[in-house]
């Protein structure tokens, strides 16, 4: 059996701790899964920008793959924790649009919000539920545990909207979403 991935993709940077605190949390529950950054690079609070990277890189990982994403300007706010499990893929983070575009590729099969405090870190931050809350569940499920056990089911989800190319007298116009 192979050892479970979990990847990682932020708008932290790596000039701090936040990035190392999210990997410590995860290994302290699985250390045997494999750690893969993405990338923490995501341009601060851009929601589209991670959602258009995490829409491009999660088909090239194995089936049963965790991805841990946190592009968070809500975070302490209304916004939900959630995980979205896939035919091929599992997504923990905020729900915020942040899987929009992975939504609308994947067949989802499954939604649950995140409410089971026992899997979370037990002192949870409200600037910090990468570390607190997403990074423990991630962990959790990466050990097997099933995920109706860490909240309730929704069938609603985020998603942000973006202006779909369309031509308008012989031009064409659109939102930029990526500038590589």
């Amino acid at each position: 059996m192979r050892k479970p991935i979990i990847t990682l993709l932020t708008d932290f940077g790596e000039k701090d701790h936040y990035v190392a605190s999210m990997k410590g949390v995860i290994l302290n529950i699985n250390p045997q899964c494999i750690l893969v950054d993405i990338t923490h690079e995501v341009k601060p609070h851009d929601i589209q920008e991670g959602a258009f990277i995490l829409a491009n890189t999660y088909s090239y990982f194995p089936k049963g793959t965790i991805h841990l994403s946190v592009v968070d300007p809500g975070v302490g706010g209304g916004r939900k924790p959630i995980l979205i499990v896939t035919q091929n893929h599992f997504f923990v983070g905020p729900d915020n649009g942040l899987f929009t575009l992975v939504a609308q590729r994947e067949k989802v099969k499954q939604m649950v919000v995140l409410t089971k405090q026992k899997y979370f870190l037990p002192k949870v931050s409200m600037t910090f539920h990468g570390r607190d809350i997403f990074a423990p569940i991630a962990a959790h499920l990466s050990l097997g545990i099933k995920p109706n056990a860490f909240g309730y089911r929704t069938n609603s989800l985020q998603e942000f909207g973006f202006q779909k190319p369309i031509n308008k007298e012989g031009k064409l116009l659109g939102e930029v979403l990526h500038i590589d």
